[in-house]
């Protein structure tokens, strides 16, 4: 059996520099946003958290859900991106 591709396509890839934006813009490291998602119930490390955010680790739904709600944004934020002003 063929191994599943792990490519990260572009809806992930932006979700990934929407975290780190969101992450950097509220002035938490992110070992501080991984004990946020940590402390919600869905285990992080900061390791994890950054291999997310430079598009190495797949996050999956239950992740996104979680990192948006340590974010205190809508997990279709992350999804859509920050739009230009």
């Amino acid at each position: 059996m063929a191994a599943r591709s792990l490519e990260i396509g572009p809806v992930g890839i932006r979700a990934a520099r929407t975290i780190e934006i969101l992450r950097t813009e509220r002035g938490l490291a992110q070992r501080e946003l991984a004990a946020r998602v940590t402390a919600l119930g869905r285990p992080m490390s900061n390791t994890m958290l950054s291999r997310v955010e430079r598009a190495q680790r797949r996050c999956d739904i239950d992740d996104l859900v979680v990192i948006a709600e340590a974010l205190l944004v809508s997990p279709l934020v992350l999804l859509q991106g920050l739009s230009a002003p």
